[in-house]
């Protein structure tokens, strides 16, 4: 049947399908993206920012809401809007990558994101999806059950909270990002990290700059906690206080009880906080970089918030002179602690939107990730390891997003050269992945730059395999797939066996995610059904490795009804 055709009966559809959501609404937000001049650090410093504030808007919607973002260009950087975790099912127009979804949104023009809010609730958020622009442009997403059903499978809290947790330069981010391009090697790192946009008590001139969240003995509370930082991994922590972990990536979990949580850049993790401690005293709420490979620069410093107790000094006094009580935090390197909670999530069964895992398995994928190196050229010395160019790849590959046209328009429209669907099933050269010995091998830790991309039918079943590799130093890379969420079957230490690994698999009531780290040194299983047509990205979340390259795009077919067709893109889709 002709794509046009199967639009229309898609239009028919929806139109029929809206008739029924009768408690739906529209939400409207205008995000103005501009330049503002900020204090941090004892430095005045102008960053981009959406209305002036960062993090920005906090959206609040209901599942099966639409929600329309007019996002207005005032700043002086091509930008896009990425909605970190939503399905966009039939509007992958507005997922927002760079080139791969839309081209971007240039200096003095606007768009309009258009999407629906579809089979899913929970926190998840928003943020740039151009170059290094999101360490500044970001906010939380909050998707509340659908009016009318009752409100969550946990217990109700008294009052929730958004915890954004950022990563602060002192320098221009774009300035940062551009300098490692254009010398080849690794960006420098943060001078801090945020809590809500203030660093805490810790750094210089900020003891007026601190989070403080005020509680009532007693009660209960709902944390949604987001990492919004460019290039860590953090342990977040409250003094004296425990926590339970009821959702991550905005999917129910099996209550999970733990006093650290850790968050990877690009996820959520939804946590309920009881206020039981004394009434005459306050704690810190503090978080610091879980850093996996000790072998490169990093930040090592800590954000602090704190937790007051209405009554207490502090929530009577800014200036008290009391001090909070400080957790004890992991060590930055403290891997156990992390592979204790990352491996104790379990998926709520029959909780709201739990879908099974599928058992039959179409596609077998093993991805390598990691870094490497590309040529810097004849008679040059760049600044990466070896003199060479420092780059990122999955299975060798070393993405090269297009210039002259979306990865998306290309798909939709049948237009040759801007990208090629020859990503391999498996790495086309086997080794041990793993043996640091072969960190710097010179016969394998070349790469090349190309626009691969992998090409499946509708409602393919994908497993993917998340290989780390050693040949720049094993690290923990927390991988995000666009347009889907994906069961987390197992992770591992090591190189996986696919004789005894798949042994392991829980596909009982594993958790569901959009984010998951791959261990250090080691491997992670997902598996996914592609039933949501479009392109859809996959990278790395720390931006220093999705920059050179650590990323590859999932390019799923229409499925030949109406409601698996893509519709035409918007007529105000910027152009390239």
């Amino acid at each position: 049947m002709p794509a046009h055709v199967l639009f229309v009966l898609a239009l028919g559809f929806a139109l029929l399908t809206s008739s029924c959501l009768v408690s739906a609404k529209v939400v409207h937000h205008t995000f103005y993206v501009k330049n503002v001049t900020v204090q941090k650090l004892c430095q005045e410093r102008t960053i981009t920012a959406v209305n002036g504030k960062s993090p920005g808007p906090l959206i609040r919607v209901h599942e099966g809401d639409n929600l329309k973002v007019h996002a207005v260009n005032r700043s002086p950087y091509n930008i896009t809007i990425h909605w970190h975790g939503v399905f966009q099912r039939l509007s992958p127009w507005a997922d927002g990558p760079e080139y791969t979804t839309q081209c971007p949104i240039q200096p003095g023009d606007g768009y309009v994101y258009n999407f629906n809010i579809t089979g899913q609730e929970g926190t998840l958020w928003w943020h740039a999806h151009v170059q290094s622009l999101r360490a500044t442009v970001h906010g939380a997403l909050i998707i509340y059950p659908k009016k009318g059903r009752s409100a969550f499978p946990f217990p109700t809290p008294y009052k929730e909270y958004p915890i954004i947790l950022g990563e602060w330069w002192n320098a221009n981010v774009f300035d940062v990002e551009n300098q490692a391009l254009a010398t080849g090697g690794a960006p420098n790192i943060s001078n801090a990290f945020l809590m809500n946009g203030r660093p805490g008590h810790l750094y210089p001139c900020s003891s007026n700059d601190t989070y403080k969240l005020s509680v009532t003995h007693g009660k209960r509370y709902l944390l949604r906690i987001i990492n919004a930082a460019l290039n860590t991994q953090l342990f977040f922590k409250i003094a004296n206080h425990n926590f339970t972990v009821v959702a991550v990536d905005a999917s129910y979990t099996e209550p999970y009880d733990t006093d650290v949580v850790l968050v990877a850049p690009g996820q959520t993790t939804d946590v309920l906080l009881t206020a039981n401690q004394s009434v005459g005293s306050s704690y810190y709420m503090a978080a610091r970089a879980y850093i996996s490979n000790t072998g490169v620069a990093y930040d090592n410093t800590t954000t602090t918030g704190i937790l007051q107790y209405k009554g207490s000094s502090h929530s009577t006094s800014s200036s008290s002179s009391s001090t909070p009580v400080m957790p004890t935090l992991p060590a930055y390197n403290d891997t156990d602690t992390a592979t204790k909670f990352n491996t104790n999530l379990t998926g709520l069964v029959n909780g709201t939107h739990w879908k099974q895992v599928p058992l039959k398995v179409d596609v077998n994928m093993l991805m390598t990730v990691g870094l490497g190196l590309i040529s810097c050229g004849p008679n040059a010395t760049c600044a990466g390891p070896l003199g060479q160019v420092f780059a990122g790849s999955i299975s060798n590959f070393s993405f090269q997003f297009p210039t002259k046209l979306s990865m998306l328009q290309a798909h939709f429209n049948n237009v040759s050269g801007i990208y090629n669907a020859n990503f391999p099933d498996q790495p086309a050269v086997s080794f041990n992945y793993t043996n640091t010995n072969d960190s710097l091998n010179k016969s394998l830790v070349f790469t090349t730059k190309s626009t691969t991309v992998k090409e499946v039918k509708y409602n393919t079943t994908l497993q993917i395999v998340f290989q780390d590799t050693a040949l720049l130093g094993t690290e923990n890379h927390p991988m995000h797939l666009h347009g889907f969420n994906f069961h987390v079957l197992a992770q591992g230490f090591g190189n996986y066996d696919p004789s005894t690994d798949p042994t392991k698999f829980n596909l009982v009531n594993p958790q569901i995610r959009n984010t998951i780290g791959v261990p250090v040194g080691g491997w992670a299983a997902i598996r996914f059904r592609a039933n949501n047509p479009g392109v859809w990205l996959m990278h790395c979340h720390l931006d220093e490795h999705l920059m050179p390259g650590l990323a590859t795009a999932l390019v799923v077919d229409n499925g030949g009804t109406p409601s698996s067709t893509l519709p035409p893109p918007p007529s105000d889709l910027p152009k390239c």
